[in-house]
Order: C-alpha cells, then structure tokens, then sequence
C-alpha cells in the first residue's frame, strides 16, 4: 500500500519474526530495535510519526526517544484492552505531539499529564476516506472476508473455506475493504475496525470478547462479552444482520488529514526537544510512614471575601476541623503576608490535631486562571487583586501543591463533594450573597470557559434599563438581587423614614443593610417587600435563561439570600420557561460554609482521585 502511493522508500526492514504468540512479539520488537539506529542515524528524521498501539510501533517510538527524534503519536489515549492499553500509552510517554480521535482520548492524555498545547483533537485519519468514498461496483469483492492467520486456519480445520458463504483472506486491498464493510450485512470479530472505521457507513457490528472493552462506540456495535458461548453469538447475529444504523462521527468528520498537517507544520523545530509533563506543582516529597497513614487526610482552605480572610482545615469528609478568621487587609503586600502567616499557623497546628495536609485550596473572587494559580482580575470589593500569581509563594513557603479558582467554581465544587449535587451530572450552583455568582458541573465537570469567565451569572441582563451594577452594566442580576442592590434600597427607604415599621429599631450609629430591608418586609412593610419581590423575580429571570442554555436537572441556590429566593425562583420558572424545563429541581444549600468547603475540594478531589 505504501508502495502503491509512491512514497519514496529509503530502507526496508524485516523485523517481524513468524509466530504470533507472545515471545515472537517480543523477539520481534528486539529485532527491530536492533536494526532501526543505524537506519535513523542514516535519515536523520526531524519528526518521526508513530501510529496506534501495535508492538512494532513501540520499537519505532523507543528507538527515537532514545535518539532525541522528535516524535508524533497518531491515535493516542484510547482505551481498548488487553496489552494494546500498554503499549499505546508507553508510545504517549515516549511522543512530544500527539494526535487523536476523539474528546475522550484528548481527556485521556492531559489526565496522564501529557502538555495540552501539545495535543491536537483531529478525529480518525481514515475517517477522511471513509466519508469521502463513493458507491462503486461492489459485487466483485464482496465474497471476500478479513480474517487472522489464527481464523484462516480455524476455517481451515473446520472446513468453512470450502463452503460457497465463505471466503478466507489474510489481506482485503483498503479500498475495497470500504465497499465490503459498506454493504455487509453485518461484521463479526473483534477487531478495533469493527468498533471505529465500520460505524461511518451504520454497519452492524457484532463485537466478540474483551479485547475492545473501553473504546467508544456507536450504536451500531452490539458486544458479546462471552465470546465462548455459541448461543449468544448465534442470537446476537438474529438481532444485527441486515440493520441499517446512522452513520457515527465518534472517530472523526472527514477532515482529520488536512488538521494533522497543519499541526506539523506549526511544530517549531527550534524549541527544545525535552519533553515536559504536566504534573501539579509538588515542592518536596513527603516520605510514607505510619504517621501518615494514622492522620486524617485533609486539606487547607483559604477563603478571601470583600470583608473576611478565612483559613480552615477540612478533613475529607467535609468536617472543618478547625476555623481562623481575620479581616481581609486592603493592600496586596499586606493581603499576601497574612495568608501566608495564617497557612503556616494553619498547618503547624494540623499536627496537633493528626490532619496530614494534601495541599491548599484557595477560593477567591474575580476572574482566576486555574491552570497556573492567577488571579487575572478582581472584583470591586477586593482591591490591589490583579494579575495575583497565588500558587507560587504559598507553594515555596509551604510545600504543598496549590490550587486556586473563583469562589463561584467552588460553590459548586463543594455541592458536588458535599452537597445536594453529589452525583448529580449536570447542575448549576448560584451564591446570593455580597454579590451574585456561581457555578456550572456539567457531565460531572466543572466549566472554566475560553477565558476563564464561565459562569458570571450575577452579570446575567434581565433588564435593559435596570439599577447600575457595579460591572459597569445595567439591568445584571446583581444589580437588582445581590446584598450591596439590597442595602442600597433599603438605604433609599431609611432616607425616606419609609424603612422603619412597629417592630423595628435602629441605634444611630448603626449602618443600614440588608438585613433590615428583610425584616421590614416580614413584618408588613409593603414597599420592602416589593423591593424584595423584584429581586427575586431578577433572579428568577436570570434562572430562567441558564435552564434554557445549560439545561441542568438541579439549580442549587447558595448564600445568605437563597431561602428568601427559593419560592420567587420557583414561581418565575413556572410562569416564564418552557414547559421542557419547568421540571427542574430548585434547592437551597445545605452546605454551612460552601466557599471553605468548596476550596477544601480544590485539593481532596485532585489528590485522591485525579479527576479535576
């Protein structure tokens, strides 16, 4: 085949030694390794593409890591099965680039640490014919069969070779091999083809045993598990035969070649061929010892508000084992000092209480890149907060890996782990507080966004001459729902003598919040409590809009405000939203302290189960 694309051939290898039990793949891969440094020392490749998860491609990929060749992996971080898993995952550790088929093996690879910029999502390159093929005349190659040497000699045995049905070949040309999968009936073995190429034309496919367990698949592919027992196999075939299923685009749309291409001629030459891992930030090792193994596995968490410096320990349960509050100074110098002080107190008395601490979590507000632990921009009520690298000097002065994300994100982080929205896939948390925010899990993950500003659902127009908001915008939600929109009516109504009612008082020196424009409307005050029923239908308006984009099965509302929204929240989807999502349920946290809590899952999450 490589012959008949003219390729120019520079040097043959025969590598491959006969057999096909476990020690001719070994023998084999010897062979090779052998023989392929004087062919790379003669070529001098600039980048070497090492494609799939076969034996022989392993001895390709050590061979050029060992030669400092750049090399690019085709099809890497795929999960199938048997010892296909081990070396396609040995070949990822070896690449510097790679290139896959589909958004799982992309997670795949930046969960085994693998450089994101280095990653490239092109689907199937054969996908590009697949899609591309026409209809031609079929019915000359359609008595051929694809089968292993093992199969042809099982056919052999039995005879089956002689049966007019049947055909056996070791070798089906690509070409004709699309026709021949394209108007089967149905395929049967257990082949990766018959997982990935075979669903671009809605073949059946009937997948026998464990080998391809974990690959994805359309719903063209029915599994037999137990390959050995004849009757399934035989109802299997009843059930598949002469189908028509969609076409699957799983692996790829067609255009995986022209991408691929463009990726390789982006890769600059002159950077440096070290490969680099992307592991979370870890200072010292900590030895194992029985100590470790007696304590309570926990972790920090730091809470920056507008007001408050919060520091706590959290075991993984989510028991704050122990609390220090300070207020929150208004200079960074100042700002950064304390955290620090109050980590390092935090952590020293840890020991005391038998918690061995995992890392630190910081929740704070603003707009935060959590990839590198900076605080990109802040909100108004936390001055000197820009362009903040947070992770850096808590990691030098403690040595413990750090992670940082907005207090919205671990709103939802903490409900995921500890709350209502534990095992709940797709949710959104909204905190009524200071200000409104919030945060998105969907398919049980939480969403960043491009620029880090998913989820600023306080900044949600509900109207387009509504109250200033504090962004600079009219009409947000938190212009009309958050404490400062409260306290700034309320503030209206006491300048007015129209706030105070039978029931009420107020020393002189005491600052109008919100809390008194909430007592008020409790205890008759009707112009409060339109006040409140406004912001409440604001943020049931906001509610409204994210059940029509997101579409979750469970809003969570969060904070100080959320049981005097709850029943507002809940009249307002059943007034204004499609009928599609008026089924959603609207809760209030049961959560006491979701920003440490949420903080605290920063790091129980990652180190115990690599998954954030």
């Amino acid at each position: 085949m490589i012959e008949q694309d003219d390729f120019d051939i520079h040097t043959r290898l025969h590598t491959i030694v006969r057999g096909e039990d476990e020690a001719a793949m070994v023998e084999s891969v010897g062979l090779a390794l052998v023989k392929l440094p004087d062919v790379l020392n003669r070529l001098k490749p600039d980048i070497m593409i090492v494609h799939g998860d076969r034996f022989d491609a392993l001895a390709l990929a050590t061979s050029a890591a060992l030669m400092n060749i750049r090399i690019l992996h085709i099809e890497g971080g795929e999960v199938s099965g048997t010892i296909d898993d081990s070396i396609r995952h040995a070949i990822t550790k070896l690449a510097h680039y790679h290139v896959c088929c589909t958004r799982s093996a992309e997670q795949h690879l930046i969960a085994m640490c693998e450089d994101h910029d280095r990653i490239l999502l092109a689907g199937c390159p054969s996908y590009d014919k697949l899609l591309s093929a026409k209809n031609k005349d079929y019915m000359s190659i359609i008595r051929m069969w694809l089968g292993s040497k093992e199969m042809v000699r099982v056919m052999r045995k039995k005879g089956i070779e002689h049966h007019p049905n049947f055909r056996a070949v070791k070798h089906v040309p690509f070409d004709q091999f699309i026709q021949l999968v394209a108007h089967a009936g149905c395929m049967i073995g257990n082949s990766s083809c018959g997982v990935r190429e075979v669903g671009a034309f809605g073949t059946p496919v009937i997948n026998l045993g464990t080998r391809q367990t974990g690959r994805e698949t359309g719903e063209n592919v029915l599994h037999v598990r137990d390959a050995d027992t004849q009757d399934k196999i035989l109802h299997a075939l009843q059930l598949q035969f002469g189908k028509q299923y969609p076409c699957s685009k799983i692996y790829g749309d067609g255009n995986a070649v022209p991408r691929i291409l463009k990726f390789l001629k982006s890769i600059n030459l002159k950077e440096p061929l070290q490969k680099k891992f992307c592991f979370p930030p870890v200072k010292d090792n900590i030895s194992q010892d029985i100590d470790h193994i007696l304590e309570t596995q926990s972790a920090l968490a730091v809470d920056l508000g507008g007001t408050n410096l919060r520091v706590a320990i959290v075991s993984m349960k989510g028991e704050i084992v122990k609390k220090y509050t300070q207020l929150n100074p208004k200079t960074y110098e100042d700002r950064l000092e304390l955290i620090l002080k109050m980590c390092v107190e935090a952590a020293s008395e840890a020991v005391n209480v038998n918690c061995r601490i995992l890392g630190v979590g910081i929740s704070t507000g603003g707009r935060v890149n959590p990839r590198e632990g900076i605080v990109l921009h802040s909100t108004k009520l936390i001055q000197e907060w820009s362009s903040v690298d947070l992770r850096t000097p808590i990691s030098d002065a403690l040595h413990l890996p750090v992670w940082v994300d907005n207090d919205g994100n671990c709103a939802a982080l903490a409900e995921r782990k500890f709350g209502h929205g534990k095992g709940i896939e797709n949710f959104v948390t909204l905190i009524t507080g200071t200000g409104i925010g919030g945060g998105i899990i969907h398919q049980h993950e939480l969403i960043h966004g491009s620029s880090f500003c998913a989820a600023e659902l306080g900044h949600i127009v509900v109207s387009l001459d509504g109250p200033e908001c504090l962004c600079g915008s009219q009409g947000c939600i938190e212009a009309y729902a958050s404490g400062i929109a409260l306290q700034r009516e309320a503030k209206k109504l006491h300048d007015e003598d129209l706030l105070l009612v039978e029931g009420m008082s107020m020393k002189k020196e005491e600052v109008v919040s919100a809390a008194h424009l909430i007592q008020a409307a409790k205890l008759g005050n009707s112009k409060a409590d339109s006040i409140l029923r406004t912001a409440g239908t604001a943020l049931g308006l906001g509610v409204v809009n994210i059940l029509h984009t997101m579409n979750p099965s469970l809003v969570i509302l969060s904070g100080v405000l959320a049981s005097h929204y709850v029943n507002a929240v809940k009249d307002v989807i059943n007034q204004q939203a499609l009928s599609s999502v008026k089924t959603v349920d609207v809760v209030v946290s049961n959560l006491a302290d979701p920003a440490l809590l949420g903080a605290a899952s920063l790091v129980l999450d990652y180190t115990t189960r690599r998954i954030y």
